[in-house]
C-alpha cells in the first residue's frame, strides 16, 4: 500500500502554518490502534450517474482489508460490482483513543457470496461490535447470517492518514489530549 504522506512530524518546532498537514501522518502503531478500537467506517462509492456517495458502515480489518456486509438488495452492491474503485475513512471519533485521529483508504472491492467467508466474517464482526458479551456476539452473528446478504472486501491500494496529536504536539494552544 502507498501513502499520500512522505513522513510523520519529526520537527520539535511547532509547525504556524497549516497549508499543508501531510507531515502529520498517523502512525502505523497509532494506525493499528485505530482500526482495532474503532466500530464504524464511513463507506464510499459512486452511482451509475458518477457522483460519489458513502454511507456508515461496520467493520472489521483482517489479513490487510476490509470487512464489511449488506443484503445484496442496497444499491451500493451493484454499483461496487460495476465501479469497484472506492474509499473508505476511519475516524477516532467515538473511541476511548482520543480526537482527530483518522485514516482514509482507496482501494479496490469485491462482492463475495461465499459461506466460508460468512462463517468467520460475521462472528468477528459480532464480536467487534458486542464486546464482552458472548451472547450478543451470537444473536448479532444469527442476525446477519441471512439469505441475500453479501460481504464486501476492500483490498486498499493508497492511504492518506492524520494525526492531530502530532499536529498540535508543539503548539501554542496545547497538544490535543489522546490516550495512545
Amino acid at each position: 500500500m502507498s501513502s499520500d504522506q512522505t513522513s510523520d512530524a519529526t520537527s520539535d518546532d511547532y509547525t504556524d502554518s497549516y497549508d499543508d498537514v501531510s507531515m502529520f501522518s498517523l502512525s502505523g502503531d497509532r494506525e493499528q490502534t485505530l482500526l482495532d478500537k474503532q466500530t464504524e467506517c464511513t463507506f464510499m462509492w459512486t452511482t451509475k450517474a458518477n457522483e460519489p456517495v458513502g454511507v456508515i458502515m461496520n467493520f472489521v480489518y483482517v489479513d490487510d482489508a476490509f470487512w464489511i456486509t449488506c443484503t445484496r438488495r442496497r444499491l451500493r452492491v451493484a454499483a461496487v460490482e460495476a465501479r469497484p474503485k472506492v474509499a473508505l475513512s476511519v475516524s477516532s471519533r467515538g473511541t476511548d483513543i482520543g480526537i482527530s485521529q483518522a485514516v482514509t483508504y482507496k482501494g479496490d472491492a469485491e462482492v463475495l457470496e461465499d459461506p466460508e467467508v460468512a462463517a468467520w466474517f460475521y462472528p468477528a464482526l459480532a464480536a467487534k461490535v458486542r464486546p464482552g458479551n458472548p451472547d450478543a456476539q451470537a444473536a448479532f452473528a444469527s442476525h446477519l447470517d441471512t439469505p441475500g446478504r453479501v460481504v464486501i472486501r476492500i483490498s486498499p491500494t493508497k492511504r492518506i492518514g492524520f494525526d492531530s496529536e502530532a499536529m498540535f504536539k508543539d503548539s501554542p494552544t496545547g497538544p490535543s489530549t489522546t490516550q495512545v
